[in-house]
């Protein structure tokens, strides 16, 4: 497999910027950057149309719109670094828009920083790059091994090394709290986040304790949801809430946790859980942000607890469940219980093995690869 793999969002892209400007968020290191400058005619290093806030050479490039006339593309990374960057790139848009595209991408999520009044409403389409996915890789000899090993990120996956792997967590980590969250916010408890960020692995799949997290980094529970808050805008975590049907007795306040980078889960059950949200998050976002479909990811659980993994929604109605299990034997008897009592169409027990059987016209027990055809994951 190759690294310059062309990523899933790349025509997408190619095809809005036609029409607007397009942000591109995404975590640290998922590939932004390569995908932008895969889309500059003939990109080598030095390109004059790639500009990086970054760079102090690039700022006053930026500020002085020196850029190449010919060039129709212009990429401006990390711009949401400077202060006034909405009203700069409303400037260039407004003046420009009949002579040039504009590409903006950041690393720290650049909807975090739309909040309020948008000056930029109507100027952009704005997208969501994702690790790699099993979809994305073509389904290639070893590739669902290889991303529940390695992660989804292009770095560590491509080398295919333990001790790169391990090197890698450690510098992301450091940099998403000691250089994102001081761009993000003006937070000074740099390495109480940092400890609460290396203790999330081990809460991948159960419910989310805001309290005992609170207990053990002693803070207070407002503290630490905005801790959380923070980590999820700058793409280390997302959370996901409760789905509620009529005829059961929903849980209504408890959330659940994972992570853009599931290799630092030590659990291989709890891994492939985060894996398999992974994917589902991105279907979700990629919907959503291509076809302008309001989507949902949300997982099942009752006062009993009975549960099922992910309910996937599209425009507020359900589309199918997914319950992950490493095995493959036992079928989740919570499964027929949710089915009897929701309006979900398809459930769908997905594994590591090789086994498919159709338990019955709504229920199916599925290796994850077959689950992801199907359902037309990317």
């Amino acid at each position: 497999m190759s690294t310059l793999l062309t990523r899933y969002l790349t025509e997408a892209i190619r095809s809005d910027l036609e029409d607007k400007m397009v942000f591109l968020g995404g975590p640290r290191q998922v590939g932004k950057t390569s995908l932008a400058q895969s889309l500059l005619p003939k990109y080598r290093d030095g390109h004059p149309a790639y500009l990086n806030w970054d760079d102090d050479e690039h700022k006053l490039r930026i500020r002085g719109k020196d850029w190449p006339r010919e060039q129709r593309l212009i990429v401006l990374d990390e711009i949401h670094k400077f202060k006034n960057w909405r009203n700069l790139i409303k400037g260039f848009y407004d003046t420009l828009k009949n002579t040039h595209r504009f590409l903006i991408t950041g690393s720290a999520r650049l909807d975090h920083f739309r909040r309020g009044g948008d000056s930029l409403l109507g100027r952009y389409h704005y997208y969501r790059l994702h690790p790699l996915s099993i979809a994305e890789l073509e389904y290639s000899r070893n590739a669902l091994g290889d991303l529940l090993q390695y992660g989804g990120f292009p770095e560590p996956f491509f080398k295919k090394n333990e001790t790169v792997l391990r090197r890698w967590h450690q510098q992301r980590l450091s940099r998403v709290v000691r250089e994102d969250l001081r761009d993000l916010s003006s937070v000074r408890e740099i390495d109480q986040i940092q400890t609460l960020a290396e203790c999330l692995p081990e809460r991948v799949g159960s419910p989310l304790s805001v309290k005992g997290l609170a207990g053990d980094l002693g803070v207070d529970f407002k503290t630490i949801k905005n801790w959380l808050s923070l980590l999820d805008a700058l793409y280390y975590s997302f959370q996901i809430s409760p789905y509620g049907a009529p005829r059961i007795r929903a849980v209504k306040k408890e959330q659940k946790l994972y992570l853009w980078d599931w290799s630092t889960i030590v659990s291989r059950g709890a891994r492939f859980e985060n894996l398999v949200a992974s994917h589902l998050l991105k279907f979700c976002h990629h919907e959503q942000d291509t076809r302008g479909h309001q989507m949902d990811l949300q997982f099942l659980r009752d006062t009993d607890k009975r549960e099922v993994d992910f309910v996937v929604l599209k425009n507020k109605k359900p589309l199918f469940a997914v319950e992950c299990k490493t095995g493959e034997k036992s079928l989740s008897p919570h499964l027929s219980y949710f089915r009897d009592r929701t309006p979900i169409p398809k459930f769908y027990q997905v594994h590591l093995g090789v086994t498919s059987r159709q338990i019955d016209d709504r229920v199916a027990l599925v290796p994850f690869e077959e689950f992801s055809k199907e359902v037309g994951l990317v």
